[in-house]
């Protein structure tokens, strides 16, 4: 019987230890209010989200050089800007990868294939990867739709841009610019969350 109550006892003693230890749940869920960051830029400047005084809220797609997901949305997610910019929801381009892991993903490729491709909006450097972590980003491309209201930027939608990455004529699901249409007409996104479609975060050992 002592026997038994004190395997009881360990084995009690190593769920909780163990459930300490589980790593948390990280990343925003929509819903949530996201926290501002400074990160820098193609062009040598910090950039963070409180520059944008007029802005109703941002497109934050976490991409990079080297994926080929990334590479086949790069079109798209400029014309996402070049659409929303001007109603108030720019596109904040992150890349949250380790260059050690992917040379093209280094910040002077950053800023060649910034200069090459004609971006027309910040493409930012996580070299921390802090705020990768903080928004829960997994993919490149990962998208997250930021509102501003009542002075907080609320996460609205998270995931993919659409539904056809390889295709963008065959495209029959415009996710993202579903979420900002809606917004725009101060209606909340009827899809909120879709899996993000590409290559996986390189993060740092």
């Amino acid at each position: 019987m002592k026997k038994i109550i004190s395997m009881f006892l360990v084995l009690l003693v190593a769920g909780f230890v163990a459930t300490g230890f589980a790593p948390a749940p990280t990343g925003y869920a929509v819903g949530d209010t996201a926290t501002d960051f400074h990160l820098k830029n193609v062009d040598g400047k910090m950039v963070s989200l409180a520059d944008y005084k007029d802005a109703k809220g941002f497109i934050v797609t976490f991409t990079c050089n080297h994926c080929p997901f990334a590479k086949m949305y790069e079109s798209r997610i400029m014309a996402l800007n070049a659409k929303y910019a001007p109603l108030g929801y720019p596109v904040i381009a992150i890349n949250p990868n380790d260059p050690s892991q992917q040379d093209e993903d280094s910040y002077a490729n950053m800023v060649t294939r910034a200069k090459e491709k004609g971006y027309t909006f910040p493409y930012l450097v996580d070299e921390s990867q802090n705020v990768t972590h903080a928004f829960g980003a997994t993919n490149t491309p990962h998208l997250f739709v930021l509102n501003r209201e009542k002075g907080t930027l609320v996460v609205r939608y998270i995931g993919a841009i659409d539904d056809n990455a390889q295709d963008a004529s065959a495209v029959t699901k415009h996710y993202t610019e579903d979420a900002v249409n809606a917004l725009l007409a101060n209606q909340q996104p009827v899809v909120t969350k879709t899996k993000a479609i590409g290559c996986s975060i390189k993060w740092k050992s």
